[in-house]
């Protein structure tokens, strides 16, 4: 029986039978309309479950016109933050207080403001308190250092770091990226994956394609 199961909104269970509740399975704990979120992704945070949303995206609304999209198998470490497109202010007049929102009749008024999509690709790491600006693509197997602050596009299997994030080095050679993206083993049914796991942790790329 597979040790994975995506349904499980806490996925970590300690040695004395206990779960751990400070990681919860984001598919499991979040309805939110505005995300899109793939099987086995966690997040590790001190809230209550029903408070994950917020706290990963404080400034994605149901109302929001543009989406997250996460996918699977992606960690996110404590205190990471998506910046989304709806904290935008207006900036093209004399001044960015934002008048409209607090006024029922024109708190919708800023709809007009470009929204762009955040895209986090599969088996992505987020590190410890990371922002992730709005409009962002991170490619698969990308690796986001601590506190780093995510301005553009991170390619696949690529580490970055700083602020704003620039990139530290490639994990693999490009031959190597492009065996992985075709390879797509996050796309694999999860007994084959459990299967695979000592390649996956070994990096055996010639065991993987075998598998």
């Amino acid at each position: 029986m597979p040790f994975l199961d995506p349904r499980q909104p806490y996925p970590i269970t300690l040695a004395d039978g206990t779960p751990y509740r400070e990681t919860v399975q984001l598919a499991a704990v979040i309805d939110h309309p505005r995300m899109e979120i793939g099987d086995f992704s966690y997040f590790t945070h001190s809230g209550k479950a029903d408070e994950t949303a917020a706290i990963l995206a404080p400034y994605l609304y149901p109302f929001s016109q543009e989406r997250l999209v996460i996918g699977r198998f992606v960690q996110i470490a404590r205190e990471a933050i998506f910046i989304t497109s709806s904290a935008n202010h207006a900036m093209s007049g004399v001044t960015t207080y934002p008048f409209r929102v607090f006024s029922p009749q024109t708190i919708d008024g800023y709809q007009d403001l470009p929204y762009r999509d955040t895209v986090i690709g599969h088996d992505v790491w987020i590190g410890h308190g990371a922002t992730i600006m709005p409009g962002v693509t991170i490619g698969p197997g990308a690796i986001i250092a601590a506190r780093a602050v995510v301005t553009q596009n991170v390619s696949p299997y690529t580490i970055v770091g700083g602020n704003p994030a620039t990139m530290i080095r490639q994990r693999f050679s490009e031959a190597e990226i492009a065996d992985l993206l075709a390879l797509a083993w996050w796309d694999w049914p999860i007994d084959k994956i459990e299967r695979a796991l000592r390649h996956l942790e070994s990096g055996d790329f010639a065991a993987l394609k075998q598998v």
